[in-house]
Parts: structure tokens; C-alpha cells; sequence
């Protein structure tokens, strides 16, 4: 983890690297705007990079926690969000970790894009039960990642996460709801990206042990 923290460390400090796109996606502005939109509420965003998706979802009547693992990242996100006028907060820390950093919940919407795929599999069940540890009951977790069976990335680390990954990892305490697939090309490789939308269980439901 600290190599990847270095690996991404310098694109934040020397520009803006390429994931880091400047522009919510449809995909949130749906959940948050669209015809059945989610009620405002408190929304975790992680990996949240220099805050885009958390200073948007603060402009849009949410309390917004943004973490990411690049103490770069989060003064860009904090400064962000000073220009923008609003108050997210943003914590530099580890998402498999979020009690803690003192990312305490319960939160009603969890984004995720590109965090959970570069996660090593032996972790990502504390991941998981972090997340379910700080949502809500019928929270929506929406992620976006390359659905392909992660793979290592040196220097970079893992990249990958598959429907059957998510199941494993998140299934116990949330339900996969959507699955919405995309292809995209670049040199050398086929990455296929995903958008997938999970809602925590209630305890009552839950199935499995290990997340409540």
C-alpha cells in the first residue's frame, strides 16, 4: 500500500492524473437528481481523489465525508470545496480502516469509484465489513470499477473487481441490485468497465457473519 500511496502521491502533486476527471459522472447525477432520486442525506465518498463527487454531493443538500489514501488528494479536495463554498470533510486515510480514521456512521449513500479494484483481495473483506459497519439499513453503495478478475499492476497494484468479487466480499450484508456493463479499449489491453449498485440489508436479512 505505501508503493501505491507514492505511485498516485506524485500524479496529485505534478498534475492531474488521468482517473481524476473534473466531472461527476451520470451515473451519480442520476442517483442524486434523476426521476427516483435518493432523498439528501449523508454520503461517503471513498477514494474521493481531489473531491469532486463529494463537494458536488454537498452542493446538492448532502453532508458528505470524502477519504482518500493521498494526503495530496485531500488538501486539493479541500480546497475544492472552499472555492465551491461548502463544507464537506475530507479525511486522508485507509478505506479498510474507517473506524479508525473516525469515519463513523450511519451513511445513506456510499460512492466508490475506482477504490474497491485497487484494493488487494486480502483486504477486501475489510473493506467490506467497514462499509457495512457504516451504513444504513437500504443505503446504496455505488461503484464503478473494471470488472475483470483483479490482476497486479506494478507499481500500481491491483486493478479488477467482478460481480462474483463484490458477492464475496460485500454479499453477506448488501444485495446486488444493478450490473450496468461498458468496453473500453486502450493500447494493449481490454478493460471492461462496470457500474454496480448494491443496497445494504437489513441486519434482520443479513446473511453470512462477520459484518453487522
Amino acid at each position: 500500500m505505501a508503493l501505491q500511496r507514492a505511485f498516485y502521491g506524485t500524479f496529485y502533486r505534478f498534475g492531474r492524473p488521468p482517473w481524476d476527471t473534473g466531472v461527476t459522472p451520470p451515473e451519480l447525477l442520476e442517483v442524486v437528481e434523476g426521476p427516483s432520486a435518493l432523498a439528501p442525506g449523508r454520503a461517503l465518498d471513498l477514494g474521493c481523489g481531489t473531491g469532486t463527487n463529494a463537494v458536488y454531493l454537498a452542493r446538492h443538500g448532502w453532508t458528505a465525508t470524502g477519504v482518500d489514501f493521498v494526503p495530496s488528494a485531500i488538501a486539493r479536495a479541500r480546497r475544492r470545496a472552499r472555492a465551491a463554498g461548502v463544507e464537506p470533510r475530507f479525511i486522508a486515510g485507509d478505506v479498510t480502516r474507517l473506524g479508525e480514521i473516525g469515519v463513523v456512521g450511519p451513511f445513506d449513500l456510499v460512492l466508490d469509484i475506482g477504490c474497491f479494484h485497487g484494493i488487494p483481495d486480502a483486504l477486501r473483506s475489510a473493506y467490506g465489513d467497514q462499509v457495512a459497519r457504516a451504513t444504513a439499513p437500504g443505503a446504496t453503495l455505488l461503484m464503478f470499477a473494471f470488472a475483470q478478475p483483479a490482476r497486479r499492476w506494478p507499481p500500481i497494484g491491483f486493478f479488477g473487481a467482478t460481480e462474483v468479487d463484490l458477492v464475496t466480499h460485500l454479499g453477506p450484508a448488501f444485495e446486488m441490485v444493478d450490473v450496468g456493463h461498458g468496453e473500453e479499449s486502450s493500447p494493449g489491453q481490454v478493460r471492461l468497465p462496470a457500474w454496480y449498485r448494491m443496497i445494504r440489508r437489513s441486519p434482520a436479512v443479513q446473511t453470512g457473519a462477520g459484518t453487522n
